[in-house]
Protein backbone atom coordinates (compact mmCIF):
# COMPACT_ATOMS: atom_id res chain seq x y z
CA UNK A 1 0.00 0.00 0.00
CA UNK A 2 3.01 2.43 0.64
CA UNK A 3 4.25 1.81 -2.27
CA UNK A 4 1.29 2.66 -4.27
CA UNK A 5 0.38 6.78 -5.60
CA UNK A 6 -2.94 5.87 -3.95
CA UNK A 7 -1.88 4.37 -0.72
CA UNK A 8 0.67 6.89 0.09
CA UNK A 9 -2.22 9.34 -0.65
CA UNK A 10 -4.16 7.89 1.58
CA UNK A 11 -1.90 7.89 4.56
CA UNK A 12 -0.85 11.35 3.71
CA UNK A 13 -4.14 12.62 3.85
CA UNK A 14 -4.30 11.15 7.43
CA UNK A 15 -1.54 12.49 8.83
CA UNK A 16 -2.46 16.07 7.38
CA UNK A 17 -5.96 16.22 8.31
CA UNK A 18 -4.92 14.86 11.93
CA UNK A 19 -2.31 17.85 11.61
CA UNK A 20 -4.78 20.41 11.11
CA UNK A 21 -7.41 18.69 14.11
CA UNK A 22 -4.19 19.26 16.60
CA UNK A 23 -4.19 22.76 15.29
CA UNK A 24 -7.86 23.24 16.09
CA UNK A 25 -7.99 21.28 19.33
CA UNK A 26 -5.57 23.69 21.24
CA UNK A 27 -7.91 26.54 20.90
CA UNK A 28 -10.49 23.87 21.16
CA UNK A 29 -9.65 22.74 24.60
CA UNK A 30 -8.62 25.79 25.53
CA UNK A 31 -12.24 27.23 25.11
CA UNK A 32 -13.74 24.51 26.96
CA UNK A 33 -11.36 25.00 30.12
CA UNK A 34 -12.95 28.75 30.21
CA UNK A 35 -16.08 27.80 29.90
CA UNK A 36 -15.89 25.21 32.48
CA UNK A 37 -14.17 27.67 34.69
CA UNK A 38 -16.81 30.44 33.29
CA UNK A 39 -19.74 27.99 34.13
CA UNK A 40 -18.76 27.39 37.86
CA UNK A 41 -18.16 31.17 38.48
CA UNK A 42 -22.17 31.47 37.61
CA UNK A 43 -23.16 28.83 39.64
CA UNK A 44 -21.51 30.03 42.66
CA UNK A 45 -22.89 33.38 41.76
CA UNK A 46 -26.54 31.98 42.29
CA UNK A 47 -25.74 30.29 45.41
CA UNK A 48 -24.47 33.31 46.67
CA UNK A 49 -27.07 35.33 45.66
CA UNK A 50 -30.00 32.68 47.14
CA UNK A 51 -27.86 33.04 50.56
CA UNK A 52 -28.30 36.82 50.18
CA UNK A 53 -31.69 36.54 49.98
CA UNK A 54 -31.94 34.72 52.93
CA UNK A 55 -29.65 36.64 54.41
CA UNK A 56 -27.70 33.99 55.65
CA UNK A 57 -30.30 32.65 57.64
CA UNK A 58 -29.65 29.02 56.27
CA UNK A 59 -27.87 26.04 58.07
CA UNK A 60 -24.38 24.57 57.44
CA UNK A 61 -25.66 21.30 55.38
CA UNK A 62 -27.71 24.01 52.87
CA UNK A 63 -24.66 25.57 52.42
CA UNK A 64 -22.68 22.51 51.91
CA UNK A 65 -25.41 21.42 49.85
CA UNK A 66 -24.72 24.71 48.00
CA UNK A 67 -21.27 24.71 47.67
CA UNK A 68 -21.13 21.05 46.15
CA UNK A 69 -23.75 22.00 43.28
CA UNK A 70 -21.84 24.60 42.24
CA UNK A 71 -18.34 22.32 42.51
CA UNK A 72 -16.63 24.95 44.23
CA UNK A 73 -14.67 25.36 47.69
CA UNK A 74 -15.90 29.03 49.00
CA UNK A 75 -17.24 32.15 46.88
CA UNK A 76 -16.31 35.69 47.85
CA UNK A 77 -18.40 38.57 45.97
CA UNK A 78 -17.48 41.94 45.72
CA UNK A 79 -20.23 44.46 46.01
CA UNK A 80 -20.29 48.40 46.45
CA UNK A 81 -16.56 47.94 46.96
CA UNK A 82 -16.61 45.59 49.66
CA UNK A 83 -15.35 42.12 49.20
CA UNK A 84 -17.32 39.57 51.38
CA UNK A 85 -17.04 36.09 51.48
CA UNK A 86 -20.17 34.56 51.12
CA UNK A 87 -20.04 30.67 50.96
CA UNK A 88 -17.33 28.81 52.81
CA UNK A 89 -15.96 25.07 53.90
CA UNK A 90 -15.28 24.44 57.15
CA UNK A 91 -11.48 24.20 56.05
CA UNK A 92 -9.59 26.39 53.54
CA UNK A 93 -6.91 24.47 51.77
CA UNK A 94 -3.96 26.13 50.34
CA UNK A 95 -4.52 27.64 47.02
CA UNK A 96 -2.18 26.47 44.19
CA UNK A 97 -2.39 29.06 41.54
CA UNK A 98 -4.67 31.82 40.68
CA UNK A 99 -6.27 32.41 37.29
CA UNK A 100 -8.40 36.20 36.28
CA UNK A 101 -10.64 35.27 33.47
CA UNK A 102 -11.25 39.06 33.23
CA UNK A 103 -7.90 39.84 30.98
CA UNK A 104 -7.27 36.37 30.01
CA UNK A 105 -5.78 36.21 26.38
CA UNK A 106 -6.02 33.38 23.87
CA UNK A 107 -2.42 32.41 24.19
CA UNK A 108 -2.66 32.40 27.69
CA UNK A 109 -6.03 30.43 27.34
CA UNK A 110 -4.03 27.69 25.41
CA UNK A 111 -0.64 27.39 27.67
CA UNK A 112 -2.96 27.28 31.17
CA UNK A 113 -4.98 24.49 29.61
CA UNK A 114 -2.04 22.43 28.27
CA UNK A 115 -0.69 22.92 31.72
CA UNK A 116 -3.48 21.55 33.24
CA UNK A 117 -3.76 18.43 31.27
CA UNK A 118 -0.01 17.41 31.70
CA UNK A 119 -0.87 18.29 35.54
CA UNK A 120 -2.11 15.13 36.94
CA UNK A 121 -1.64 16.32 40.82
CA UNK A 122 -4.58 17.42 42.39
CA UNK A 123 -4.42 20.78 43.21
CA UNK A 124 -7.07 23.60 44.50
CA UNK A 125 -6.78 26.73 42.23
CA UNK A 126 -8.82 30.55 42.86
CA UNK A 127 -10.95 31.85 39.73
CA UNK A 128 -11.64 35.56 39.20
CA UNK A 129 -14.04 36.37 37.13
CA UNK A 130 -17.38 39.32 36.64
CA UNK A 131 -20.24 38.19 38.28
CA UNK A 132 -23.00 37.72 35.10
CA UNK A 133 -25.96 40.71 34.62
CA UNK A 134 -23.77 43.02 36.71
CA UNK A 135 -24.27 41.60 39.90
CA UNK A 136 -21.33 43.42 41.48
CA UNK A 137 -17.87 43.89 40.87
CA UNK A 138 -15.96 40.35 40.87
CA UNK A 139 -16.68 37.29 42.21
CA UNK A 140 -13.89 34.81 43.33
CA UNK A 141 -14.13 30.95 43.72
CA UNK A 142 -11.55 28.40 44.69
CA UNK A 143 -11.96 24.65 43.20
CA UNK A 144 -10.46 21.48 42.62
CA UNK A 145 -8.82 20.88 39.61
CA UNK A 146 -9.46 16.90 39.76
CA UNK A 147 -13.17 17.47 37.94
CA UNK A 148 -11.92 20.27 35.62
CA UNK A 149 -9.11 17.79 34.25
CA UNK A 150 -11.47 15.04 33.92
CA UNK A 151 -13.93 16.82 32.54
CA UNK A 152 -11.17 17.97 29.90
CA UNK A 153 -9.60 15.18 29.15
CA UNK A 154 -13.25 13.57 28.18
CA UNK A 155 -13.68 16.50 25.92
CA UNK A 156 -10.62 15.99 24.69
CA UNK A 157 -11.15 12.06 23.84
CA UNK A 158 -14.67 13.12 21.76
CA UNK A 159 -12.78 15.48 19.89
CA UNK A 160 -9.68 12.76 18.92
CA UNK A 161 -12.25 10.46 18.19
CA UNK A 162 -14.10 12.99 15.94
CA UNK A 163 -11.10 13.81 14.05
CA UNK A 164 -10.08 10.01 13.55
CA UNK A 165 -13.80 9.50 12.08
CA UNK A 166 -13.21 12.78 9.96
CA UNK A 167 -9.93 11.85 8.80
CA UNK A 168 -10.56 8.50 7.91
CA UNK A 169 -13.48 9.00 5.73
CA UNK A 170 -11.75 11.98 4.31
CA UNK A 171 -9.28 9.86 3.29
CA UNK A 172 -11.11 7.18 1.85
CA UNK A 173 -13.54 9.95 0.05
CA UNK A 174 -9.90 11.44 -1.17
CA UNK A 175 -8.45 7.51 -2.03
CA UNK A 176 -11.36 7.04 -4.17
CA UNK A 177 -11.52 9.87 -5.60
CA UNK A 178 -7.85 10.02 -6.49
CA UNK A 179 -7.84 6.09 -7.76
CA UNK A 180 -10.59 6.74 -9.86
CA UNK A 181 -9.78 10.07 -11.58
CA UNK A 182 -5.54 9.22 -11.30
CA UNK A 183 -4.30 5.85 -10.91
CA UNK A 184 -6.83 3.80 -12.60
CA UNK A 185 -6.29 6.01 -15.93
CA UNK A 186 -2.71 6.08 -15.15
CA UNK A 187 -2.47 2.08 -14.91
CA UNK A 188 -4.63 2.29 -18.28
CA UNK A 189 -1.48 4.11 -19.45
CA UNK A 190 0.87 1.83 -18.45
CA UNK A 191 -0.86 -1.42 -19.58
CA UNK A 192 -1.02 0.24 -22.96
CA UNK A 193 2.68 1.27 -23.07
CA UNK A 194 3.17 -2.60 -22.04
CA UNK A 195 0.96 -3.61 -24.46
CA UNK A 196 2.80 -1.63 -27.08
CA UNK A 197 6.06 -2.84 -26.45
CA UNK A 198 5.77 -6.72 -26.41
CA UNK A 199 4.30 -5.31 -30.48
CA UNK A 200 5.19 -2.13 -31.43
CA UNK A 201 4.55 -3.04 -35.12
CA UNK A 202 1.23 -3.54 -34.30
CA UNK A 203 -0.77 0.19 -34.72
CA UNK A 204 -3.62 -1.88 -32.94
CA UNK A 205 -1.79 -0.93 -30.40
CA UNK A 206 -0.95 2.47 -30.40
CA UNK A 207 -3.06 3.86 -27.17
CA UNK A 208 -6.74 5.86 -27.53
CA UNK A 209 -6.34 9.02 -25.49
CA UNK A 210 -9.56 8.96 -23.21
CA UNK A 211 -8.55 10.91 -20.09
CA UNK A 212 -10.49 13.69 -18.54
CA UNK A 213 -8.17 15.24 -16.98
CA UNK A 214 -6.52 17.99 -19.04
CA UNK A 215 -2.74 17.27 -17.98
CA UNK A 216 -2.88 13.21 -18.66
CA UNK A 217 -5.13 13.70 -22.12
CA UNK A 218 -1.93 15.81 -23.19
CA UNK A 219 0.20 13.11 -22.07
CA UNK A 220 -2.17 10.38 -23.99
CA UNK A 221 -1.73 12.72 -27.18
CA UNK A 222 1.37 12.71 -26.94
CA UNK A 223 1.88 9.11 -26.24
CA UNK A 224 -0.24 8.35 -29.19
CA UNK A 225 1.28 10.63 -31.64
CA UNK A 226 5.39 8.74 -30.43
CA UNK A 227 3.77 5.17 -30.69
CA UNK A 228 2.39 6.37 -34.70
CA UNK A 229 5.62 7.78 -35.18
CA UNK A 230 7.83 4.93 -33.87
CA UNK A 231 5.50 2.07 -35.43
CA UNK A 232 5.89 4.19 -38.74
CA UNK A 233 9.55 3.99 -38.41
CA UNK A 234 9.42 0.25 -37.58
CA UNK A 235 7.72 -0.44 -40.32
CA UNK A 236 9.71 1.58 -42.90
CA UNK A 237 12.60 0.51 -41.14
CA UNK A 238 11.84 -2.92 -41.51
CA UNK A 239 11.04 -2.52 -45.26
CA UNK A 240 14.22 -0.67 -45.80
CA UNK A 241 15.92 -3.79 -44.17
CA UNK A 242 14.62 -5.86 -46.83
CA UNK A 243 15.34 -3.44 -49.35
CA UNK A 244 18.67 -3.26 -48.33
CA UNK A 245 19.46 -6.81 -48.51
CA UNK A 246 18.18 -7.06 -52.17
CA UNK A 247 19.84 -3.92 -52.59
CA UNK A 248 23.06 -5.41 -51.35
CA UNK A 249 23.08 -9.16 -53.12
CA UNK A 250 21.87 -6.71 -56.44
CA UNK A 251 24.92 -4.38 -56.04
CA UNK A 252 27.64 -7.29 -55.41
CA UNK A 253 26.93 -8.74 -57.98
CA UNK A 254 26.26 -5.54 -60.32
CA UNK A 255 29.87 -4.59 -59.19
CA UNK A 256 31.91 -7.19 -60.37
CA UNK A 257 29.65 -7.38 -64.13
CA UNK A 258 30.75 -3.28 -63.95
CA UNK A 259 34.25 -4.22 -63.39
CA UNK A 260 34.42 -6.59 -66.74
CA UNK A 261 32.55 -3.96 -67.99
CA UNK A 262 35.52 -1.65 -66.89
CA UNK A 263 38.20 -3.78 -68.49
CA UNK A 264 36.78 -3.77 -71.57
CA UNK A 265 36.06 -0.19 -71.98
CA UNK A 266 39.82 0.39 -70.96
CA UNK A 267 40.73 -1.43 -73.99
CA UNK A 268 38.24 0.61 -76.38
CA UNK A 269 40.56 3.62 -75.41
CA UNK A 270 43.08 1.76 -77.38
CA UNK A 271 40.91 1.46 -80.36
CA UNK A 272 41.55 3.92 -83.22
CA UNK A 273 38.43 4.45 -84.62
CA UNK A 274 37.73 8.17 -83.97
CA UNK A 275 33.83 7.74 -82.65
CA UNK A 276 35.14 5.24 -80.17
CA UNK A 277 37.91 7.10 -78.80
CA UNK A 278 35.27 10.35 -78.04
CA UNK A 279 32.63 7.90 -76.53
CA UNK A 280 35.00 5.62 -74.78
CA UNK A 281 36.10 8.41 -71.84
CA UNK A 282 32.68 9.05 -71.02
CA UNK A 283 31.81 5.31 -71.15
CA UNK A 284 34.61 4.28 -68.82
CA UNK A 285 33.72 7.41 -66.25
CA UNK A 286 30.16 6.40 -66.20
CA UNK A 287 31.33 2.71 -65.43
CA UNK A 288 33.60 4.39 -62.65
CA UNK A 289 30.50 6.14 -60.76
CA UNK A 290 28.57 2.93 -61.40
CA UNK A 291 30.98 1.22 -59.42
CA UNK A 292 31.47 3.83 -56.89
CA UNK A 293 27.99 4.10 -55.84
CA UNK A 294 27.25 0.36 -55.89
CA UNK A 295 30.58 0.30 -52.85
CA UNK A 296 28.80 3.42 -51.37
CA UNK A 297 25.45 1.35 -51.03
CA UNK A 298 27.43 -1.51 -49.95
CA UNK A 299 29.18 0.31 -47.33
CA UNK A 300 26.37 2.58 -46.16
CA UNK A 301 24.01 -1.02 -45.52
CA UNK A 302 26.59 -2.68 -43.72
CA UNK A 303 27.93 0.35 -41.58
CA UNK A 304 26.70 0.76 -38.32
CA UNK A 305 28.64 3.81 -36.49
CA UNK A 306 30.22 3.35 -32.77
CA UNK A 307 30.12 5.31 -30.03
CA UNK A 308 32.47 7.93 -29.96
CA UNK A 309 35.89 7.11 -28.10
CA UNK A 310 36.03 10.61 -26.32
CA UNK A 311 39.67 12.38 -26.24
CA UNK A 312 41.04 15.72 -25.17
CA UNK A 313 42.33 16.87 -28.52
CA UNK A 314 44.07 20.40 -30.03
CA UNK A 315 41.09 21.42 -32.41
CA UNK A 316 43.58 23.09 -34.99
CA UNK A 317 46.34 20.49 -35.20
CA UNK A 318 43.52 18.31 -36.46
CA UNK A 319 42.04 21.24 -38.81
CA UNK A 320 45.53 21.13 -40.13
CA UNK A 321 45.97 18.02 -40.75
CA UNK A 322 42.85 17.51 -42.41
CA UNK A 323 43.91 20.54 -45.07
CA UNK A 324 47.10 19.08 -45.27
CA UNK A 325 45.22 15.63 -46.65
CA UNK A 326 42.84 17.62 -49.16
CA UNK A 327 45.72 19.85 -50.42
CA UNK A 328 47.22 16.41 -51.81
CA UNK A 329 44.14 15.01 -52.64
CA UNK A 330 43.35 18.43 -54.99
CA UNK A 331 46.68 18.65 -56.17
CA UNK A 332 46.80 20.90 -58.87
CA UNK A 333 44.00 22.52 -58.32
CA UNK A 334 43.73 26.61 -57.51
CA UNK A 335 42.69 26.45 -53.84
CA UNK A 336 43.61 28.79 -50.68
CA UNK A 337 43.08 26.93 -47.81
CA UNK A 338 42.94 28.89 -44.20
CA UNK A 339 42.99 27.77 -40.81
CA UNK A 340 41.03 30.03 -38.34
CA UNK A 341 41.63 27.87 -35.38
CA UNK A 342 43.08 29.56 -31.87
CA UNK A 343 45.63 27.38 -30.82
CA UNK A 344 43.88 26.92 -27.61
CA UNK A 345 40.99 25.23 -28.25
CA UNK A 346 40.80 21.73 -26.71
CA UNK A 347 38.00 19.77 -27.39
CA UNK A 348 37.10 16.72 -26.35
CA UNK A 349 35.76 14.55 -29.03
CA UNK A 350 36.33 11.35 -31.17
CA UNK A 351 39.53 12.07 -33.35
CA UNK A 352 38.85 9.41 -35.78
CA UNK A 353 35.42 10.33 -36.56
CA UNK A 354 35.69 14.24 -36.05
CA UNK A 355 38.48 14.15 -39.16
CA UNK A 356 36.64 12.01 -41.17
CA UNK A 357 33.66 14.35 -40.71
CA UNK A 358 35.98 17.99 -41.19
CA UNK A 359 37.97 15.64 -44.44
CA UNK A 360 34.39 15.28 -46.15
CA UNK A 361 32.98 18.58 -45.65
CA UNK A 362 36.77 20.07 -47.10
CA UNK A 363 36.22 17.21 -49.91
CA UNK A 364 33.05 18.76 -50.91
CA UNK A 365 33.80 22.30 -50.82
CA UNK A 366 36.78 21.34 -52.89
CA UNK A 367 34.53 19.89 -55.54
CA UNK A 368 32.74 22.52 -55.67
CA UNK A 369 35.05 25.17 -56.17
CA UNK A 370 36.69 22.40 -58.89
CA UNK A 371 33.15 22.03 -60.85
CA UNK A 372 33.03 25.18 -61.39
CA UNK A 373 36.34 25.90 -63.58
CA UNK A 374 37.65 28.44 -61.68
CA UNK A 375 40.03 29.32 -58.26
CA UNK A 376 38.61 29.34 -54.70
CA UNK A 377 39.20 29.42 -50.95
CA UNK A 378 38.62 27.14 -48.54
CA UNK A 379 38.45 28.48 -44.33
CA UNK A 380 37.93 26.40 -41.18
CA UNK A 381 37.16 28.35 -37.95
CA UNK A 382 36.40 27.65 -34.56
CA UNK A 383 35.24 29.47 -31.65
CA UNK A 384 33.46 29.53 -28.80
CA UNK A 385 29.94 30.63 -28.99
CA UNK A 386 27.11 30.47 -26.34
CA UNK A 387 25.55 27.70 -27.53
CA UNK A 388 28.82 26.15 -27.38
CA UNK A 389 32.17 25.09 -29.25
CA UNK A 390 31.20 25.44 -33.42
CA UNK A 391 33.51 24.57 -36.12
CA UNK A 392 32.69 26.21 -39.69
CA UNK A 393 34.04 25.15 -42.60
CA UNK A 394 33.44 27.76 -45.37
CA UNK A 395 33.92 28.13 -49.14
CA UNK A 396 34.23 30.61 -51.82
CA UNK A 397 32.10 27.72 -54.31
CA UNK A 398 28.78 28.64 -56.47
CA UNK A 399 26.52 27.03 -53.68
CA UNK A 400 24.29 24.48 -53.25
CA UNK A 401 21.90 23.41 -55.94
CA UNK A 402 17.88 23.55 -55.11
CA UNK A 403 17.86 19.80 -54.96
CA UNK A 404 20.69 19.42 -52.12
CA UNK A 405 18.49 21.79 -50.32
CA UNK A 406 15.72 19.90 -50.78
CA UNK A 407 17.04 16.77 -49.19
CA UNK A 408 20.05 17.59 -47.51
CA UNK A 409 21.63 15.34 -45.05
CA UNK A 410 19.24 12.45 -46.85
CA UNK A 411 21.35 9.57 -48.14
CA UNK A 412 20.31 8.88 -51.86
CA UNK A 413 18.69 12.00 -52.63
CA UNK A 414 21.31 13.46 -54.22
CA UNK A 415 24.63 15.47 -52.80
CA UNK A 416 26.14 18.78 -52.37
CA UNK A 417 27.94 18.31 -55.75
CA UNK A 418 26.40 16.50 -59.39
CA UNK A 419 26.81 13.07 -59.50
CA UNK A 420 26.82 12.75 -55.58
CA UNK A 421 24.48 10.16 -53.65
CA UNK A 422 24.64 12.68 -50.12
CA UNK A 423 25.63 9.57 -48.10
CA UNK A 424 28.87 11.50 -47.09
CA UNK A 425 26.51 14.34 -46.02
CA UNK A 426 24.18 11.60 -44.17
CA UNK A 427 27.00 10.28 -42.62
CA UNK A 428 28.50 13.11 -41.13
CA UNK A 429 25.48 14.47 -39.26
CA UNK A 430 25.47 10.61 -37.86
CA UNK A 431 28.46 11.07 -36.89
CA UNK A 432 27.83 14.59 -35.30
CA UNK A 433 24.82 13.38 -33.50
CA UNK A 434 26.74 10.83 -31.91
CA UNK A 435 28.64 13.37 -29.66
CA UNK A 436 25.62 15.58 -28.78
CA UNK A 437 25.98 18.18 -30.93
CA UNK A 438 24.60 19.17 -34.85
CA UNK A 439 25.68 19.51 -38.21
CA UNK A 440 23.64 22.38 -40.12
CA UNK A 441 24.03 24.21 -43.53
CA UNK A 442 25.03 28.38 -42.17
CA UNK A 443 24.09 29.60 -45.21
CA UNK A 444 25.10 28.73 -49.13
CA UNK A 445 24.57 30.97 -52.14
CA UNK A 446 26.56 32.31 -54.92
CA UNK A 447 29.20 33.84 -52.77
CA UNK A 448 29.86 30.21 -51.03
CA UNK A 449 28.86 27.69 -48.32
CA UNK A 450 29.03 27.38 -45.02
CA UNK A 451 28.42 24.20 -43.07
CA UNK A 452 28.46 24.76 -39.30
CA UNK A 453 29.03 22.06 -36.37
CA UNK A 454 28.28 22.45 -33.41
CA UNK A 455 29.17 20.77 -29.82
CA UNK A 456 27.20 21.59 -26.64
CA UNK A 457 29.38 22.57 -23.48
CA UNK A 458 28.95 19.14 -22.01
CA UNK A 459 31.10 17.64 -24.89
CA UNK A 460 34.11 20.44 -24.94
CA UNK A 461 36.75 20.25 -22.15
Amino acid sequence: MANTLSGRFLILTVIFVMLAEVFIFLPSIARFREDYLLARLERAQIASLALLATEGMIDDALEAELLENAEVLNVVLRRDAVRQLILSTEEMPRVAASFDLRDATALGLMGDALARLANPEPQVIRVIGEPVREAGLLIEVTMPTEPLRMAMIDYGLRILALSAVISISTAILLFVAVRRLMVQPIQRVVRSMTDYAEAPQDAARIITPQGRVKELRAAEDALQALQTELTGALKQRERLAKLGEAVAKISHDLRNMLSVATLVADRLETSEDPTVKRIAPKLLASLNRAINLTEATLAFGRAEEPAPKLDRIGLRALVEDVIENDRLAGEGARIDYLCDVPADIILRADPEQLHRVLSNLVRNARQAIMSSGGAGRIRIAGRDAAEGWTIEVCDSGPGLPKKALDHLFKPFHGGARKGGTGLGLAICAELVRGHGGRLELAGTGAEGTIFRITLPDGIAA
